[in-house]
């Protein structure tokens, strides 16, 4: 056992030490395992073997929502309000302050942590032996060079090698991708994280902690971590709202101040007028919206981590893709293919004898025998008597049992790896040849083979032939590929799993078989480098996938893709699917996920396959819509609040009409219950009535302010009409002509108030289409938020004073009807406007509709190259050829390929010829099944 102290100063190669102590000294542990004492001093030199854990204090992050910019905006008007003893104002804006400080709050909180759970995936018990004991130990308190004794169904606790002694098998699915389990002897790596299947054996510990393979993933799954697309877009449109809200706020702060204005009264008419203008409640609206999403998705069986990942979603023009487990089963399954080398067997004979190699009446050992064992009925191998049976053994890769028949007769059968089961039959110089072929041509499409051999009457062992089997496709895979593709979104197959496998997957989905290694890729040191698009874009981008690769090379594909400007998706199960879920801009985890890729994954899917995956692409670019139209008529009201009462207070002076008042502003109440009305109501919005579109969206700001300029103005300019009018009632006015009465100051008021609130919320019928408001139907939802919010605004109107409210009085009900109407003819020629906008920047090349013309262009050409690249024969992808050196190669020309000749010969056929041979086959089908139907109830 080692003894020696561990020693501070590293001198030589780097890779000779570990954390700057020397290997020699750390690993050399021997039979006795390590001492106590020396295991707590490493222990408190590199730590526990377990995360180091990065934590945010909820309370704090709740504390920090109450002190953003926005908030404390607030906290000015409710203290100013509470100042001037005006407690109704004082009670709404608190209100608005609590609720819009703590519904992110809550949602972040119930939000999921994957580095907490790779670190709860770090504490399972392990057997270490110390002092000469082998006990049971909590595994966190591993340190390097301690000895562990590794069994079957037990976890691997820690990165170990393996000792000397009979080889293990170990199933590195979650890791690797790897299908089946492998064989690791002396001196070979077993990760944290994989599970011992077979063999027992005795191993040291090289890496704990942040220096394990599991460690390494979580750090990178923790270097993820910067503002999500959706908050940048909330910041860029706040943002400029804000800028253009403080610029014309200040002036009509100044203005007022000029003038004579009381202070106080002053600054919380400014502040309340910045607060209703800008978008505070935007958050809580596209919050809502996106929750709405996530409980409809729920009911697909899909949970969502992430709430603005729905948004993410919608803008997702490429999905990177696991294979083993994602897009394929994770279990092996037998194929048609059975290739037999000895006359007068059948395809039963063969699956006989290999149920007979195994215990068929005890449970399955192994994936194998469970494949074997699933094949055919194994009622009738009651019949046979096993009379001796040697296990599978990782060294000699076989099963022997020796069975004695009905008739008394014994004989022996085996299964095991093809070249070895070939070197012991009689006739191995007659069949070599076509046995080696045949494993060369599986072995090229990524085919496994399980070789079945049989004793004759002479006791001489004979090939019967070669099982196949593969990992097969999920049901629904290849639909859900096709349906990404109709819906814009190319597929990209990134797998731990051998090319060659990879390939014959990509076939049999109808994927592109360009497949790359990670050879061609950068480094992992490389993951930061911001010029990784540039450099490897076009490799990336050109290929339809990668085999042989490791977390690293994950993650490094998906920032190659994100820096080239692709929204990118990532769907997997494993722990070497974690830190690319997380780097992705939407990760999703598939059923039967670890608890690491599901933490790190923002959508968890919880039944079998990926056709959620376009359900929830659909509902995703409907929330899309249902936002942008949010957005755009966020700030068409803003622009129309604050450009009215900026041209109102600077221009239209109210003591030039005979009222004592110098320049004309609404009540706050009047400013704080259109905010608290309009806003409140429209989170309906998420239950409004879209359509999805064809291909991925995309933020349009030029096209978004485009229209909402033209809706606001066109609002501000009715707004301004309405009040010349409404002040100009004493004299022979246009409105004396509609026999409507004399106004006080105060009932202008009340009016310029209805008037805003009806225009802003008949606005949002404007802004939620592209064509006439009348072209596609609201959502009930939304007709009955705007019969609430307008009936409440018309009702206050006329029972102001009978409900005891200041500073305004309250309307007729022809002075109320009027407003209606004029608010209605003026939204007319609003929509009108905005259909005119939306042609002119079509025209000009410019929003969404332009930016869907043009994507579905592409998607037409990227589908060419696709079509082009599947086109390759599997021999000139194998040989690693270009699509040109194939074409050339096969045709003379470089622009097509030949079809195979079987499939040039039904080509040439007609549609009444190719329908016949197709029922002869079927035909064919149905009596071969009907025959080993027959054998197999023998």
């Amino acid at each position: 056992m080692s003894t020696q102290p561990l020693l501070q100063e590293p001198q030589g190669s780097q890779e000779s030490f570990y954390m700057g102590v020397p290997k020699m000294v750390l690993f050399g542990t021997g039979e006795q395992g390590l001492r106590e004492e020396e295991a707590q001093r490493r222990l408190e030199k590199f730590g526990p073997n377990m995360l180091e854990e990065k934590k945010d204090n909820p309370l704090l992050k709740l504390f920090l929502n109450f002190v953003s910019p926005m908030a404390i905006m607030i906290w000015l008007a409710i203290i100013i309000e509470a100042v001037i003893k005006d407690w109704a104002d004082f009670g709404v804006l608190l209100t608005l302050q609590i609720l819009n400080s703590t519904v992110g709050w809550f949602e972040d909180l119930k939000a999921g942590n994957a580095v907490d759970a790779l670190k709860n995936a770090l504490r399972p018990e392990c057997q270490v032996i110390r002092d000469g004991i082998c006990k049971k130990m909590d595994a966190t308190q591993l340190v390097p060079g301690d000895r562990v004794v590794l069994a079957p169904g037990g976890a691997v606790p820690a990165d170990c090698e393996i000792c000397e002694g009979k080889p293990i098998q170990v199933d590195q699915a979650a890791l690797t991708g790897e299908s089946l389990p492998v064989t690791l002897s002396e001196g070979d790596s077993a990760k944290m994280g994989s599970n011992v299947v077979r063999g027992e054996i005795e191993a040291i510990v090289t890496g704990t902690g942040s220096q394990t393979f599991f460690g390494r993933t979580a750090a990178m799954i923790q270097s993820v971590d910067e503002i999500g697309h959706f908050q940048r877009v909330i910041l860029h449109v706040t943002f400029g709202l804000l800028c253009v809200s403080f610029i014309m706020t200040g002036i009509v702060l100044g203005y007022l101040l000029i003038n004579g204005e009381d202070v106080l009264q002053a600054i919380a008419f400014a502040v309340v007028l910045l607060i209703a203008s800008i978008p505070i409640a935007m958050q809580v609206v596209c919050t809502s919206t996106m929750a709405l999403g996530c409980r409809m998705l729920a009911t697909e069986k899909a949970i969502v981590s992430r709430l603005t990942s729905i948004e993410e979603l919608a803008s997702m023009n490429m999905l990177c893709s696991d294979k083993t487990g994602t897009l394929t089963m994770n279990k092996m399954e037998l194929q048609d293919d059975l290739p037999m080398w000895t006359r007068g067997v059948t395809r039963l004979d063969v699956l006989e004898a290999a149920c007979l190699s195994s215990k068929w009446k005890e449970p399955a050992k192994d994936a194998v025998d469970t494949l074997v064992l699933k094949s055919i009925p194994l009622k009738p191998l009651d019949r046979y008597k096993q009379v001796d049976y040697s296990p599978f053994d990782p060294e000699t890769k076989f099963t022997e049992a020796t069975i004695e028949g009905p008739d008394g007769n014994t004989f022996r059968v085996m299964k095991g790896a093809p070249q070895v089961v070939l070197q012991k039959v009689h006739n191995l110089s007659q069949i070599r040849e076509s046995v080696d072929q045949k494993i060369m041509d599986l072995a090229s499409r990524g085919i496994r083979g399980l070789a079945v051999a049989r004793t004759n009457s002479n006791n001489q062992w004979e090939l019967l032939g070669v099982l196949t089997f593969l990992d097969p496709p999920r049901p629904d895979t290849r639909a859900t590929i096709e349906k990404s593709y109709e819906y814009g979104i190319d597929v990209k197959m990134i797998t731990g799993d051998q090319q060659a496998i990879a390939i014959e997957t990509c076939r049999a989905l109808g994927m592109g078989m360009q497949i790359l290694t990670p050879e061609s890729l950068p480094d992992s040191s490389s993951t930061k480098d911001k010029t990784l698009g540039g450099n490897y874009g076009a490799l990336v981008e050109n290929a339809d996938g990668f085999a042989q690769v490791y977390p690293e090379h994950k993650f490094t594909i998906v920032e190659i893709l994100r820096q080239n400007n692709y929204v990118v998706g990532m769907t997997g199960d494993g722990v070497n699917d974690a830190p690319a879920l997380k780097r992705a801009d939407i990760g999703v985890a598939v059923q039967g996920s670890t608890d690491a890729a599901r933490a790190a994954a923002d959508i968890v899917l919880t039944a079998p396959g990926l056709s959620t995956i376009i359900t929830a692409i659909l509902y995703a670019r409907e929330i899309f819509q249902r936002m942008k139209n949010y957005v755009i008529y966020r700030i068409a009201c803003t622009l129309q609040l604050l450009t009215f009462f900026f041209f109102a207070i600077l221009a239209i002076h109210p003591s030039a009409f005979g009222f004592e008042q110098e320049y004309f502003k609404l009540p706050v109440i009047a400013l704080v219950v259109i905010t608290i009305l309009n806003d409140g109501c429209i989170v309906s919005i998420a239950y409004d009535y879209v359509k999805p579109s064809k291909t991925p969206e995309r933020w349009h700001f030029g096209e978004i302010f485009s229209v909402a300029f033209v809706l606001g103005s066109i609002a501000v300019v009715s707004s301004l009409l309405l009040l010349y009018w409404g002040l100009d009632t004493s004299h022979e006015s246009i409105l004396k002509q509609f026999g409507l009465p004399q106004l006080t100051y105060d009932q202008v008021c009340t009016m310029i108030y209805l008037k805003v609130s009806l225009s802003d919320f008949l606005t949002i019928f404007s802004a939620r289409t592209s064509g006439l408001f009348c072209s596609r139907l609201p959502g009930w939802q939304l007709m009955i938020a705007a019969c609430v919010a307008m009936g409440a605004s018309t009702t206050l109107s006329h029972f102001w004073n009978q409900l005891n409210l200041p500073e305004m009085e309250a309307l007729e009900w022809r002075w109320i009807a009027f407003i209606w109407v004029y608010c209605i003819a003026w939204f007319l020629i609003q929509d009108v406007g905005k259909v005119l906008t939306y042609w002119l920047l079509y025209k000009m090349n410019i929003g969404s509709e332009a930016h869907h013309q043009s994507l579905m262009q592409k998607k037409d050409k990227v589908a060419l190259k696709r079509e082009n690249r599947r086109a390759l024969t599997r021999e000139s992808v194998m040989k690693g050829e270009s699509l040109m050196k194939a074409s050339v190669r096969l045709t003379g020309r470089g622009n097509s390929l030949q079809l195979a000749p079987a499939e040039a010969k039904y080509q040439d056929m007609s549609s009444a010829e190719i329908a016949t041979e197709l029922k002869r086959l079927e035909d064919s089908i149905k009596a071969l099944k009907s025959a080993l139907k027959s054998q197999s109830s023998k």
